[in-house]
């Protein structure tokens, strides 16, 4: 493999040497990557570190549950055409000028190799991957309208996640390289921590993570929080001027952590029972404390 498009990783994205492999290994083959894991654990902004690191743009194409493949590939763009042809705008005749290109058709016409990411494709249709086969197979695609090919002048580095809400398609996983990225252990977290706040304290960053991985233990939560909602929650605290004992024992502004009514009351009986818990063992305390 050429060095110069060998991915090792950012200063802003830790990753795994399993994950470095699974990218250096879809790189090589041409192979879309797909990338699976919970909410948080970094699955878009690989993508991004993947382009900071082999120097290259990032195309992104967020998917809706309304998006189609077609979308992705470019948008004849009739109500335009017909408008001009009503007030003489233009030269209606020629049809390219009503041909928008989509987010996989500005990867394929780049002047230089991009970083294409099809951010969680799960969301769309199920027949969604399956449409999009031939165009990531052959990197190419028909324009209808203008009788044009539109083919990759450089073979972008695909980058495809999901969030696993609907399984995708057999053939569509057949032509992918898989990883799935496990959430972050305690160490691995504090280094995250680490590269987005290199200034905090160490206690209050231990006490932080603690707490927060003790609530994720929780039973019944109905979403658990993220690695962003930690990096969001520390830099409260920290701004808060909060005492990193009081994190423990207080567990403040966990609004930044929890974003469900259902799961703040799971948090508020376990404090006002003053049972077992996993985040800090016995209290009594009835209510959280305001910073």
């Amino acid at each position: 493999m050429d060095n110069n498009h060998v991915y090792q990783g950012s200063d802003m994205y830790i990753a795994s040497p399993e994950l470095l492999s699974a990218v250096n290994v879809s790189v090589a083959l041409n192979r879309p990557l797909l990338i699976k894991g919970e909410p948080g654990t970094g699955k878009t902004m690989l993508a991004r570190s993947i382009a900071d690191n082999l120097q290259m743009d990032l195309v992104i194409w967020n998917i809706k549950s309304t998006t189609k493949a077609q979308d992705g590939l470019y948008v004849y763009d009739t109500v335009q055409r017909l408008y001009d042809g009503q007030f003489g705008e233009g030269d209606v005749r020629d049809v390219k000028r009503y041909i928008k290109l989509g987010m996989l058709g500005e990867a394929f016409v780049s002047e230089e190799r991009v970083v294409l990411l099809i951010d969680e494709i799960d969301k769309a249709d199920i027949e969604f991957p399956n449409d999009l086969l031939w165009e990531l197979d052959q990197m190419s695609f028909y324009i209808h309208e203008t009788g044009e090919t539109v083919e990759a002048k450089h073979r972008p580095i695909v980058v495809i996640t999901s969030n696993a809400e609907k399984e995708l398609p057999d053939a569509f996983l057949r032509r992918c390289i898989f990883h799935y990225i496990v959430f972050p252990d305690e160490n691995t977290m504090r280094d995250i921590v680490s590269v987005h706040y290199p200034r905090l304290g160490e206690e209050l960053v231990q006490n932080a993570i603690k707490a927060f991985y003790g609530i994720r233990e929780l039973p019944n939560l109905q979403k658990r929080p993220s690695t962003s909602e930690l990096l969001d929650w520390v830099q409260a605290l920290s701004i808060g001027g909060v005492d990193p004992d009081a994190i423990i024992s207080e567990l403040p502004l966990p609004g930044v952590l929890l974003k469900k009514d259902q799961d703040m009351a799971v948090l508020q009986r376990r404090f006002s029972a003053g049972e077992d818990s996993p985040v800090a063992g016995k209290r009594n305390i009835s209510g959280f404390r305001r910073v």
